[in-house]
């Protein structure tokens, strides 16, 4: 079959022969009908990530829109490696299938899944911890560092379909901050330096806690924010804030100051693969499917065709619009 193969570790993808998928045990043969090229599909393929197989020649991606036998569209992935989805066959678990809502495209789906259920994941689960908290504000402020990358915009857009009463987001492109203004959110500008960055943030949450923080860059704008979120004095802080960390594109490493832990209630924590449940993921699927096929939430994408990888990876690695992979 016809599949974007990797060669090596931080190599590009060429369209290329690979040998056929099995159907081991539990497992059935699907065909591609969109994947997304996402941060984590060529941070997976250049060895960077925690989840990385070290198995080559491999196939990059990570979930599809995928057509079954019978026609049926699912939502699929969890695919084993050297395989991946970008690929025109693939082997998929059946338990880890999902179908497609009647009117939901699959092109939105391969782009926006894995990017909005990112910072979904987190937001329904604060939600509900603090209604069964007995705190009638809902989700309250979030705070959202890297809003102008696509997960960011798909986060302020699913803050605010949970009920968020404020929404402030953290970027560096100026002009995509204006995008996310138009969402109905607060912006930061991100300047790179931390004492302006952490006395902006500070600005902005005028005082009020976040009742969580999706962070996807890390580094440098993470402790300007743990700067923006320490207090001074004794006295019991009244706040309670979520701090989870999704990505680190700003870098791998952020340093916790002592009195953020011993002055501040916070709690932080990380949402990824490995971290999350993976029950809960599975009750969460068809929910943000449904918001996908109803237009509540949707991401711009650039279309290509598989024999157009090369292109495609490079798309992908400028910021801006979700490249999807279609058959050819």
């Amino acid at each position: 079959m016809k599949a974007a193969v990797i060669e090596s570790a931080g190599a590009a993808p060429r369209y290329a022969d690979f040998d056929e998928p099995k159907a081991d045990e539990g497992h059935e043969i699907v065909s591609l009908v969109a994947a997304g090229i996402h941060p984590v599909v060529r941070s997976l393929a250049a060895g960077r990530h925690y989840g990385s197989h070290g198995i080559w020649p491999s196939i990059p991606g990570v979930d599809a829109v995928a057509r079954m036998t019978d026609d049926t569209l699912v939502y699929t992935g969890f695919v084993t490696p050297p395989f991946g989805t970008i690929a025109e066959r693939m082997s998929v678990p059946v338990r880890m299938r999902m179908p497609l809502p009647h009117d939901a495209d699959p092109v939105q789906v391969a782009g926006g899944m894995n990017p909005g259920l990112s910072s979904w994941m987190p937001l329904t689960a604060r939600k509900s911890e603090l209604d069964s908290a007995g705190r009638g504000s809902g989700l309250g402020t979030v705070l959202v560092l890297g809003v102008t990358g696509t997960a960011g915009v798909l986060a302020v857009k699913n803050a605010l379909a949970l009920g968020a009463t404020r929404v402030i987001g953290a970027g560096r492109d100026e002009n995509r901050l204006r995008t996310v203004t138009g969402l109905g959110a607060e912006t930061v500008q991100l300047t790179g330096g931390s004492e302006t960055d952490a006395t902006n943030i500070r600005s902005a949450l005028s005082g009020v806690s976040p009742s969580i923080v999706l962070d996807f860059v890390w580094g440098a704008p993470a402790e300007a924010t743990f700067d923006a979120l320490a207090r001074r004095g004794l006295d019991e802080d009244e706040g309670d804030v979520a701090y989870v960390q999704i990505g680190s594109l700003a870098g791998a490493e952020a340093s916790v100051p002592s009195a953020l832990l011993r002055s501040t209630r916070i709690r932080i924590s990380g949402s990824g693969a490995g971290s999350s449940s993976m029950a809960v993921l599975m009750r969460e699927v068809p929910v943000y499917l449904g918001l996908i096929a109803a237009g509540t939430v949707d991401v711009p994408t650039s279309v290509f065709p598989l024999s157009r990888i090369a292109d495609a990876w490079t798309a992908a690695g400028a910021s801006g619009t979700r490249a999807v992979i279609v058959p050819d």
